[in-house]
């Protein structure tokens, strides 16, 4: 097991998510070190995993404060 396996990040979901289990888990363990952020489905946490850049993360969350990606 390696240090930025699924299985020894810390995972978390919003604190906007509604727990009704169709929701991200994200880490943010990497970000510093590694420059990505761990994006996974709460409904499959052995699943893949989606690894993305730091700043394409923050665009996405931007967008999203921003309303500029709700549908």
């Amino acid at each position: 097991m390696t240090a930025g396996s699924p299985e020894v990040l810390r995972w978390f979901s919003s604190s906007y998510s509604d727990n009704g289990g169709d929701c991200v888990q994200v880490s943010a363990d990497l970000a510093a070190t590694d420059g990505t952020v761990p994006v996974r489905d709460s409904k499959a946490p052995a699943g893949a995993v989606l690894s993305l850049p730091t700043d394409a993360f923050a665009a996405f969350v931007g967008g999203l404060r921003e309303g500029r990606l709700a549908d």
